[in-house]
């Protein structure tokens, strides 16, 4: 059987975060979680990794913020200054730009799921599991937002129920299902369940 990488994430110039660095070598410690992006690892929550501010990024920022000034009304506008700024790494701009675009375009999964992305960046993880619970609303079948709120549940939240819930919920639509790094998620949910019955 062929293995499937989670769909249902567009935002192409930036990522699908959240990798389980350690699924494949032995959970050493706990689970590990690290914030995939351009192919490097960063703390948990933490910004390293994202690029620095340089003139070309803040030239587009600029652009893009006349552009709503422009029209206000303009949700695409909106969505890609969210993604500029979430790649300057500024997450509150970030969360700003796409609440804009989602008072305009409200059934819009990928920019609810970006949304909880920053809201998790920005040390709000309960509004980052309201916005992914808000992504499965409008697309049932969207699969990053499920594999997001299971990292949120278990890493932020401690929440390890929760957690599973979200990630077979996930296999349930696609048991083949990859997070972005590549790892199989019904590997980290077996693993975790061994555990339990190590523990027992």
């Amino acid at each position: 059987m062929s293995s499937k990488k989670i769909d249902g994430y567009v935002k192409s110039e930036n990522v699908i975060w959240f990798v389980v660095v350690s699924l494949l070598i032995g959970f050493v410690g706990g689970v590990a979680f690290g914030i995939y992006k351009s192919g490097t690892f960063s703390a948990p929550g933490s910004m390293e990794g994202a690029p620095a501010m340089n003139a070309e990024l803040q030239a587009n920022i600029d652009a893009f913020k006349a552009r709503t000034s422009e029209d206000p009304k303009d949700a695409e506008a909106w969505i890609q200054l969210g993604h500029l700024y979430f790649d300057a790494g500024q997450a509150e701009q970030s969360i700003e730009a796409y609440e804009k675009a989602l008072a305009i375009q409200p059934q819009n999964a990928n920019v609810w799921t970006d949304l909880g992305v920053m809201y998790r960046r920005s040390g709000k993880p309960e509004k980052a599991v309201a916005a992914f619970d808000r992504a499965m609303q409008i697309d049932p079948k969207h699969e990053i937002s499920r594999f997001n709120k299971g990292i949120v549940l278990f890493h932020d939240l401690k929440d390890e129920k929760g957690a599973l819930k979200a990630w077979e919920s996930l296999l349930a639509i696609n048991p083949d299902a990859q997070s972005p790094g590549g790892h199989s998620v019904r590997e980290l949910v077996d693993h975790i369940l061994q555990e339990h019955r190590k523990e027992k």
